[in-house]
């Protein structure tokens, strides 16, 4: 127990570190909480190493409460921002490019089916593609592929 009371400062930065390493490492990022914590845990051990707040569970526990909401009121827009600026752009999965024979007509309002890879999957196309020509997929949706006539 001596030990813990001597190296309170020490335990609160350690705690620290690991709560934003799990927050990083293994949550990716998307909760918070714990990097508020993990924050607020960090500055209490420094504040209480340098002398400016008291060795005790009330300061910390006070400390990294009140630290932990500034923390959160203020870094939350900013992290929300981070986390939601990732690029929109369409991924090119394994379906794209890839080419078959059209069993029957497609077009904007009209359907065709297509199995592949086990699944049934709907085709339509935003010209109309007569039956008995092959196409080429150029976007993958669930359940459905958009097609265009090969060259």
């Amino acid at each position: 127990m001596e030990w813990l009371s001597s190296n309170f400062p020490l335990l609160l930065i350690v705690l620290g570190i690991a709560m934003l390493a799990i927050e990083v490492g293994l949550l990716g990022f998307t909760v918070f909480i714990l990097f508020f914590l993990g924050l607020a845990s960090i500055l209490t051990g420094l504040l209480m190493l340098i002398g400016l707040l008291p060795q005790t569970l009330v300061a910390a526990f006070g400390s990294v409460a009140i630290l932990g909401m500034l923390l959160a009121v203020g870094l939350w827009k900013p992290l929300k921002l981070m986390q939601n600026s990732g690029s929109q752009e369409a991924v090119k999965g394994d379906f794209i490019g890839y080419s078959f024979v059209l069993d029957s007509g497609t077009g904007p309002n009209e359907y065709s089916a297509h199995r592949m890879s086990g699944v049934d999957w709907q085709v339509k196309s935003e010209m109309p593609i007569a039956a008995g020509t092959r196409v080429e997929v150029i976007r993958a949706e669930v359940g459905m592929l958009t097609v265009k006539a090969a060259d």
